[in-house]
């Protein structure tokens, strides 16, 4: 009776270990980080030791802004950016009272405007080095792809400067107080 007992429970155990051992890949699968997607973009400048109008692919993965082009990869920890913003940001910023005013600053300070392009998309990020010294770098990429970059590296640390498109819209459109 004891040997029964004792050979009903191993192969419990057996059973057990086998389910464990088929299912555990499945598992871990479905827990795993989900592939960042890759955008293609131009490192116009900024990036140390890489040269201007680099093509690559744009990622963010692990606390990272990653920059994957045929020589290698350029990485950004995101908790160093100080700064992100988006060509959307930089026109909803230039348009307006303050767009005027602007094309009036001195020595064609103002013509930098003529920069904004409506075909593509660019993403500007300032951030510091591990030796404190602070950096630029700007890329352009397919219209509609900075916002969400910006949205990744915000989540994941980075500081802005201008909230992103759907913050700003939920501002502006929420309900006002009216004061007495």
């Amino acid at each position: 009776m004891e040997k029964e007992v004792e050979m009903i429970s191993r192969v419990k155990v057996v059973l057990v270990a086998v389910t464990l051992f088929l299912c555990g890949p499945l598992i871990s699968v479905s827990h795993a980080q989900q592939p960042q997607t890759l955008t293609q973009a131009i490192h116009r400048i900024g990036l140390a030791g890489l040269k201007e109008d680099t093509k690559g692919s744009l990622t963010v993965v692990n606390g990272t802004l990653r920059f994957t082009h045929a020589k290698g990869n350029a990485d950004v920890a995101a908790a160093s950016i100080q700064d992100v913003v988006t060509g959307t940001d930089s026109q909803r910023v230039v348009g307006g009272t303050l767009g005027t005013l602007s094309l009036l600053a001195p020595y064609g300070a103002g013509r930098v405007l003529s920069l904004f392009r409506t075909k593509l998309d660019t993403l500007t990020i300032q951030y510091r080095d591990s030796d404190g010294s602070l950096h630029g770098v700007i890329f352009t990429m397919p219209p509609g792809k900075a916002e969400m970059i910006k949205k990744q590296l915000i989540a994941q640390g980075a500081q802005t400067s201008l909230p992103t498109q759907a913050d700003s819209e939920t501002t502006q459109s929420g309900p006002r107080e009216d004061k007495p």
